[in-house]
């Protein structure tokens, strides 16, 4: 299993904000969690909402806590809303099932981390996500469509 470095988070992160300057997108903010759940990086550009930092942490968590990335939670939850709310009691609140959370994989397959975004609309949140892990090397894990 690779393990998920400062500087690797720090690429997400920036590739990530990068994407979303290039498509004008409305202010971001960014989570890598390493893959215990640790926060390993935040950032938040100017003008952000408040509450930015614990929806894009909810996210990511949400992705490591039930292995699977957010798009797929979001169907789960969708399809069985009294089960996601039972789930974010069960996480402590620590739990947002839409779009822009992603599990971080290394070249075996092994989740490393997780990346969560937040900001925007959530498809491009996801985007965001997407970007960033693909320029930090590794492979994003967003859940089934």
């Amino acid at each position: 299993m690779t393990d998920l470095t400062l500087d690797a988070a720090q690429t997400i992160i920036s590739e990530a904000l990068k994407h979303a300057r290039s498509a004008n997108m409305k202010p971001l903010g960014v989570v890598v969690l390493d893959a215990r759940g640790a926060l390993k990086a935040y950032a938040a550009e100017d003008k952000t909402s408040l509450k930015r930092f614990e929806v894009a942490h909810g996210k990511a968590y949400g992705c490591l806590a039930m292995g699977q990335g957010s798009r797929s939670l979001n169907k789960a939850a969708v399809e069985r809303p009294h089960f996601a709310a039972a789930l974010a009691h069960v996480i402590g609140g620590t739990y947002i099932p839409v779009p822009g959370g992603a599990l971080i994989r290394d070249a075996a397959g092994d989740v490393i981390g997780a990346v969560g975004v937040s900001g925007d609309t959530s498809d491009n949140d996801e985007l965001c996500a997407l970007a960033g892990i693909k320029a930090a090397g590794f492979a994003a894990d967003v859940g089934a469509g």
